[in-house]
């Protein structure tokens, strides 16, 4: 069993939705088409594909089942968390009972089967002193806190022994690793591995945390920076 994670893929299959990537650049072309031949190449029925927010264009749920059938045609059991673009995302308990190999993940925790391994997520939010932070900005980052919290504290009922596995979809610190509210959640729980997208082209991809740090591996895996290839982050021995 393998667990992958790749973030943003930013689908508009609904006929009502029109926003072709490739114009943010040479990364966003073909990018449903070099998606899903990398994932059908290396993604089995018993794998798990980690899928940390902005998941569509659409406005509403409605609108994104395409989107979502796109992600179900595909091989393994998928976990979604929200990004910021995810407009659509509502009714956490009817979202659930869409599809079984979809799990979409809210204030909550996913156990993985014959694994120590336990994965939760949250939407994160700018941390104070990041560029995108402002102050209209700290109710928000409190209330993505405690979502946080909310998911950590259910996997550490869930599996109290087990790897923490966390999603993102915002970066929880910068390259040097500054304390923020979120890592210091991360490092109270003994998260081993932390996943993220939302940064988009350099210079950006640059900003985000990466590397081990303070016991947190952590990895940026929005969709263009992995070039459209789902990123192997746990194996079975």
């Amino acid at each position: 069993m393998k667990i992958f994670a790749i973030a943003d893929l930013h689908l508009s299959f609904d006929e009502n939705i029109d926003k072709p990537m490739d114009r943010f650049g040479p990364g966003w072309e073909n990018h449903t088409k070099r998606l899903k031949e990398n994932w059908e190449r290396l993604v089995s029925e018993e794998d798990i594909v980690l899928i940390p927010g902005d998941i569509s264009w659409a406005l509403r749920i409605e609108e994104a089942m395409a989107d979502f059938d796109w992600i179900h045609s595909l091989p393994g059991t998928k976990l979604i968390s929200k990004g910021n673009h995810d407009l659509w995302w509502n009714r956490i308990t009817y979202l659930n009972s869409l599809y079984d190999d979809i799990i979409f993940l809210q204030n909550d925790c996913h156990v993985v089967d014959g694994e120590d391994i336990v994965i939760t997520a949250s939407r994160g939010w700018p941390y104070p002193g990041s560029d995108e932070y402002t102050d209209h900005d700290e109710k928000i980052y409190a209330r993505e806190l405690h979502r946080m919290r909310l998911g950590l504290e259910a996997a550490r009922k869930a599996a109290p022994d087990s790897c923490i596995i966390a999603c993102l979809h915002y970066p929880p610190s910068n390259p040097s690793g500054i304390e923020t509210g979120f890592t210091s959640l991360l490092e109270e729980y003994g998260v081993r591995k932390c996943v993220y997208g939302h940064l988009h082209g350099m210079p950006a991809y640059e900003t985000g945390i990466r590397g081990k740090i303070r016991g947190v591996e952590y990895m940026l895996v929005s969709l263009d920076y992995l070039g459209a290839v789902p990123k192997l982050i746990y194996e079975s021995r």
